[in-house]
């Protein structure tokens, strides 16, 4: 009798498995100081795709990004080093990001307004994802970033799930190109810059 429970159940799972949305790896967890070690250092933005208008306005304007995140685990905020190309100019800012460790949610004020994103670990360590708008279908967005210009198609594997889960066609995705980076002689200089201060002090 046992043994024929086993077995049925068995024969379940497939269909069980079937049940289970793609939109799993959507499902925000919350952030650990292991999370935050993980994310910190040196990342590019490598494409994303958003449902809301303004939004997807903006991300046409991005040619490059690449930025750096400085996590502080006392005050639960991210010290964010932004490099970014639009119009073949670099534009550099420096912020500090909110971390709502339970929710799972990083934050940015911009333009009087707090913006919040669902901060996505990914099976690959040298990715992650930020969803933007999940509980409004209307705004949906996710991005993906790598900590290489480059990535491959495994890499992408899950942003695409993602995009299939919110039912956001793949044409929608804007890509970024690291060849129209005009913001590596900055970072040059700053990390010049940072080295001779280390070195008086």
């Amino acid at each position: 009798m046992a043994l024929s429970w086993v077995l049925t159940v068995l024969s379940l799972l497939p269909l069980l498995e079937a049940q289970i949305p793609l939109c799993a790896n959507l499902v925000p967890v919350p952030i650990t100081n292991a999370t935050l070690d993980r994310i910190s250092g040196k990342w590019f933005y490598i494409a994303s795709a958003f449902r809301n208008e303004e939004y997807n306005k903006s991300i046409h304007e991005i040619q490059a990004t690449f930025f750096y995140f400085t996590p502080n685990k006392t005050e639960d905020t991210i010290f964010l080093r932004e490099y970014q190309t639009r119009q073949n100019q670099c534009i550099y800012n420096t912020s500090y990001l909110n971390v709502q460790r339970e929710n799972g949610t990083i934050s940015r004020y911009e333009g009087g307004q707090e913006h919040f994103a669902h901060l996505l670990i990914l099976r690959d360590r040298k990715t992650f994802m930020l969803a933007f708008e999940v509980n409004d279908e209307k705004n949906w967005g996710v991005s993906v970033y790598a900590d290489k210009p480059e990535t491959t198609k495994e890499q992408l594997g899950e942003f695409y799930e993602a995009l299939d889960c919110l039912r956001i066609p793949r044409s929608d995705v804007v890509y970024t190109d690291q060849k129209k980076d005009k913001c590596e002689p900055l970072e040059r200089q700053h990390e010049k810059e940072k080295k001779q201060e280390e070195g008086e002090s």
